[in-house]
């Protein structure tokens, strides 16, 4: 039988486009990771034994490729929701977007390569580094994509994600690849070696987490909302008042003991704000619609709910964008705060190089006539005796060191999302992504969603409830408790560059060493 050593000499592009498709299966849904960690190591294996630069480009770039196809393949559902398009078109924007993502992991490997050739203990400093670095190159270029840091297989591995609070998601997706290499070495028998890794990643597995602040009794009560209204029916003409009734159905209450509501992204079609022309309001003006939220909550309670906020030309008669907002209201029917979505979706809220790509049909992937139009960034919102407010909108949640304001720090996140468009693997994947997110700033995260999956995350990224996909309902809780800052909330990404760069200083030290 052909050895693994001979099949990869052989047949190194396969193998390293079937590991990375592999490695895929470790994210939610599936959570294969011992089959994401198996992957990377053997695709590492190729790596460090390839001969030339071009190859090893080559291999880096396939096995990106597979990895982003398989991992990403819920775009292609979000597709159908858009002008009815068919889903296979939606597998070729899988495949482009994934054409462009494999260039990261073939960065990594290159620049592993070139510094740790021959020498298996720098190739695996040098590749732990490079990796960090190019995650987190991924989270801001060309607006950035981190969905899916390898980190996020390590959510169900206990406690090894809390090594986030110290280094954040790209440092921990380093400590990853440092043990696999790690357990490389020791497959290899090399004791020595692999014994300094090992003990690395272990110590801060282990290093002490802040507790929490408050005793969940002293917490405010809290209603998450899911009225699973499908993508389907949520623009439809006619359908409002049957969402309202919907959302309705689940905020109403009997004991009167104030709360902070919670409902999804984008919750209802009309605009709650004044001074729009009555045209606008489509006979549903704000005064009305604030009138019909506020009787179905008690005196004292705080709505959280997304919507939309329109923008006007300088004459104030004509609408030229939008935004994807949160608004918080009370029970006096006061809007007392918005949040204002900053990073928007290409071509989901907004065309890049509109009058180019409109001239050749492409209009039609953002729907209406103008874009959407990005907030200022992350912000805290008071809500008075219930505390500060985070906001995150959807996908925002996936930028770990982007999604709170370090100077007013809040007390929990809200992330109200649209997952409806997500297909089978996109919502499971995003609720990893936002249990990490608790985990590094010491935060809970409270989801909102239309479909699923909802729920009430600890500042341990544990989920304490949930709604899952495809079912109606509420969590009638008390808010989790937050925790102090962590070393990663107070200073940010500067910690996993930092730590990239000192992988890379000491596996150049050892190369100059050795040689």
């Amino acid at each position: 039988m052909i050895s693994i050593h001979k099949f990869s000499a052989r047949y190194p592009y396969l193998l390293s486009l079937v590991t990375g498709a592999l490695s895929a299966t470790g994210f939610a849904p599936l959570n294969w990771w011992p089959l994401t960690l198996l992957s990377f190591a053997v695709w590492m294996t190729v790596i460090f034994r390839l001969e030339h630069r071009k190859s090893v480009v080559i291999a880096g770039w396939l096995f990106g490729l597979g990895h982003f196809v398989v991992g990403l393949n819920w775009i292609a559902k979000a597709f159908t929701f858009q002008a009815a398009m068919p889903e296979w078109l939606g597998y070729i924007a899988v495949v482009a977007l994934s054409l462009y993502l494999a260039i990261y992991p073939a960065l990594a490997a290159f620049g592993a390569w070139m510094l740790g050739r021959h020498r298996s203990f720098v190739f695996i400093l040098a590749f732990a580094g490079f990796w960090i670095l190019s995650e987190w190159i991924r989270s801001w270029a060309f607006s950035g994509f981190i969905w899916n840091p390898l980190s996020v297989v390590s959510v169900p591995l206990g406690l090894f994600p809390a090594a986030s609070t110290w280094v954040g998601t790209y440092g921990l997706s380093g400590l990853v690849i440092l043990s696999i290499g790690g357990v490389w070495l020791l497959s290899e028998k090399r004791w020595k070696a692999a014994a300094p890794i090992l003990i690395l990643t272990g110590i801060f597995s282990i290093l002490p987490k802040p507790a929490d602040q408050s005793a969940l009794a002293d917490q405010p009560k809290i209603i998450v909302v899911q009225p699973n209204i499908g993508q389907q029916d949520k623009w439809k003409a006619g359908y409002e008042a049957e969402n309202l009734r919907k959302l309705a159905k689940l905020t109403l209450r009997k004991d009167a003991q104030p709360r902070i509501l919670f409902w999804p992204e984008a919750a209802i079609p009309d605009y709650l704000e004044t001074g729009y022309p009555r045209r606008y309001y489509y006979n549903r003006p704000p005064d009305f619609v604030r009138q019909q939220l506020a009787s179905l909550m008690r005196p004292g309670d705080m709505l959280l709910l997304g919507g939309l906020k329109l923008e006007f030309d300088n004459a104030g008669e004509r609408a030229i964008g939008a935004r994807n907002s949160v608004f918080a209201m009370n029970s006096e029917r006061e809007l007392v705060g918005r949040y204002d979505k900053n990073h928007l979706v290409p071509y989901g809220e907004y065309l890049p190089m509109r009058p180019l790509l409109t001239a050749f049909g492409l209009s039609r992937l953002v729907p209406g006539d103008f874009d959407f139009w990005p907030g200022p960034g992350a912000q805290s919102l008071d809500l008075g005796e219930f505390g500060k407010a985070g906001l995150q909108v959807c996908y925002e949640i996936i930028f770990s060191g982007q999604v709170v304001d370090r100077e007013n720090r809040p007390d929990f996140i809200f992330n109200p999302s649209n997952d409806a468009w997500f297909g089978a693997w996109g919502p499971p994947q995003h609720l990893a992504q936002a249990q990490l997110r608790a985990i590094e700033e010491g935060l809970p995260v409270i989801r909102s969603t239309p479909t699923g999956i909802s729920a009430v995350i600890g500042a341990n990224g544990a989920v304490r409830d949930n709604i899952p996909m495809g079912k109606a309902g509420r969590i009638d809780t008390s808010l989790p408790p937050s925790k102090p800052p962590t070393l990663f909330a107070r200073h940010g990404n500067i910690l996993p560059t930092g730590l990239a760069l000192l992988l890379l200083i000491c596996a150049i030290a050892i190369r100059q060493r050795d040689r």
